[in-house]
């Protein structure tokens, strides 16, 4: 009987045995193949060495994992369970004050970031390079810090600076977009355009989650209903809950319950049409007068302010009327409801409680009722308290971020707008058809389908005069058009991760709209981060060596580079000495614009005619 000499052999030697071999670990006894499908050395190994730290460290949330994953290892607050933001957009203006502010945020990050290598991840960070996600306007001497905790205290072996902004538009697909990242402290907008970031262009506007956060606590101050809980078990059962009602204490509304209230149970509602409140306009059968459903108008009313005083409350039943005349801004922008403005409102009633009818009028969302800790002053009773948060409130908090206040306080609508106007004109086509979103505050339901709509809306065209008044005989001079150069991108205006995307009006909107991967838009940066580690690119690199060189050289100098610009900063950690920071660290706002992406080849030139003509 012949063998087939195709058939492969058992090799007996590569059974089991009945004891198993002693083997010594060689760190360099690991042998390195490459992938059947890619053309790499790199080891596909989950713990491998070669798998980079991806830190994506925002004021309040910090997300962390290695290179290739799909998601990240730990996402967690950086502040502790008081949810509060290790930094804020304000600095101490004193030299001493903004001293003792960099050490206490040092040693705050240096026990995050400790606590990201021996705790999240569970790896040596001597032998892991770190890729920082970092947001373009992020100030440098945080950055500084960073380095300094990264480089000597846990010898990192290299740091490498991408924007995230860069990063969520690569994990998206894409090498050319809008990028619209609304974070906690502030929303920014970036074009880019072939991966190359146009910095000069950038826009930004503070109403982001923060703001957010203090506006949804001052109408649940006003508007919110706590019960206490009973003072023994037989009051619980013989005094109804409606009879022990009362004012929300503003010590039942810490950082914790309202992010509770923001990430559970707030959404974002549909824009208010005009004629939803034209039809209430009409008098009513045995009403002389005529009832509208907007506030009376005030121009020196708006929302952002009243939620700015959220933290000076006072909870006394005249707070309504004293902070209407106070306030500075109104809750909801005029500019919404076009031809609205006129009517007035009834008799007794302020601006926040006519806006309160208004909008619980045209709610459809109902009141949710929340167990939250009682105030420690009342903690006799036999349980934890009721928060009852209004339906109206749950659907348009967010509406302080679609309703700009003035000039440096934009909507995050009207920042995007604002930076395709600075934009070249031949890119502006492309950007406004390839919009992404990004960060923490556009997850609530709603957010983009609602952004889309005040995009349309903001650049429509405006009502035509219906009255001029001429005096002389005059034309009546047009209103003005702050976005009529933007009105031929009305049809391809498309936001490529919105979920559920409005009916195409232009080839590129149906190309762009929604075909983005299905990424959370919190995630999305921290996924970039994560294969441009997979693929070993990044922004620039900053070694160890060549931060102890230039350490070594600032320790040289001695104290010649105090304050070199002459403006006061001292960096922290210096002293009397200069920084390594202003020379190595990368700051977009000094140096050039990065190269982008390559050019596209191009075919040679056809000969000359002339040179043809002799050939033939």
């Amino acid at each position: 009987m012949s063998v087939n000499p195709a058939t492969p052999r058992r090799d007996t030697s590569l059974l089991p045995t009945t004891t198993t071999p002693q083997t010594t670990r060689v760190a360099h006894s690991h042998v390195v193949q490459s992938s059947p499908h890619y053309q790499t050395t790199r080891r596909h190994s989950l713990y491998g060495t070669e798998d980079r730290i991806i830190l994506d460290p925002g004021s309040r949330v910090w997300k962390v994992g290695f290179s290739g994953e799909g998601k990240p290892r730990d996402v967690f607050c950086a502040g502790g369970e008081s949810g509060h933001a290790l930094w804020t957009l304000n600095r101490a203006l004193k030299t001493a004050e903004r001293e003792e502010e960099d050490r206490i945020l040092e040693a705050k990050l240096e026990g995050c970031l400790r606590s990201v290598f021996h705790n999240s991840l569970l790896t040596d960070p001597k032998s892991r390079k770190v890729i920082l996600v970092e947001h373009p306007l992020l100030p440098l001497h945080l950055k500084e810090i960073m380095a300094r905790i990264l480089f000597n205290n846990l010898q990192v072996p290299s740091i490498s600076f991408a924007s995230s902004h860069l990063l969520a538009l690569l994990a998206s697909g894409r090498v050319t977009g809008l990028v619209l990242d609304c974070g906690h402290l502030e929303s920014t907008v970036l074009p880019i355009f072939s991966c190359r970031p146009l910095y000069p262009h950038l826009r930004t506007t503070p109403l982001a989650g923060e703001r957010l956060s203090s506006h949804l606590k001052a109408l649940l101050l006003m508007f919110g209903t706590y019960i206490p809980p009973a003072t023994s078990l037989s009051a619980a059962m013989n005094i109804p809950a409606a009879t022990r009602s009362t004012r929300v204490p503003e010590d039942v509304l810490t950082e914790r319950v309202i992010d509770d209230i923001k990430t559970r149970i707030c959404f974002v509602g549909d824009p208010l049409e005009p004629a939803e409140g034209a039809g209430t306009m009409s008098p009513g059968p045995g009403d002389g007068s005529s009832e509208i459903d907007l506030p009376p108008s005030d121009p020196a009313l708006s929302e952002s302010e009243f939620s700015r005083v959220s933290a000076d409350i006072d909870r006394d039943s005249n707070f309504s009327s004293r902070h209407a005349a106070s306030s500075e801004f109104s809750v909801v922008s005029h500019s919404q409801l076009p031809g609205l403005d006129g009517g007035r409102g009834r008799a007794g009633e302020s601006h926040i409680q006519a806006l309160a009818r208004m909008y619980g009028r045209h709610s459809t969302a109902t009141d949710i009722h929340l167990r939250v800790d009682p105030p420690p002053a009342q903690q006799t009773g036999t349980g934890r308290g009721t928060l009852i948060v209004p339906g109206w409130v749950r659907e348009r908090a967010a509406e302080v971020l679609f309703e700009g206040g003035d000039v440096d306080e934009s909507s995050v609508a009207e920042v995007i707008l604002d930076c395709l106007l600075k934009a070249p004109v031949d890119l502006r086509k492309t950007l406004a058809s390839s919009i992404l979103v990004i960060g923490g505050t556009p997850m609530l339901p709603g957010f983009i389908p609602r952004l889309q709509a005040e995009l349309t809306r903001a650049v429509s065209a405006p009502p035509s005069p219906t009255a001029p008044s001429t005096p002389r005989g005059r034309p009546a001079p047009g209103a003005y058009d702050r976005y009529a150069p933007l009105r031929p991108l009305l049809p391809f205006f498309a936001i490529v991760n919105d979920p559920a995307p409005p009916p195409p009006a232009s080839v590129p909107a149906a190309t762009n709209a929604g075909r983005a991967p299905a990424f959370t838009p919190t995630a999305l940066a921290w996924i970039g981060g994560s294969l441009a580690g997979a693929l070993k690119t990044g922004g620039a690199e900053v070694a160890r060596e060549r931060w102890d060189e230039a350490e070594a050289g600032r320790d040289g100098d001695g104290e010649g580079d105090a304050d070199e610009d002459g403006d006061g900063d001292v960096p922290m950690g210096a002293g009397a000495r200069g920084s390594p920071a202003k020379h190595i660290l990368p700051d977009w706002t000094r140096t050039p614009l990065p190269v982008g992406a390559p050019a596209a080849p191009r075919a040679a030139p056809p000969p000359p005619l002339q040179a043809q003509s002799v050939a033939g």
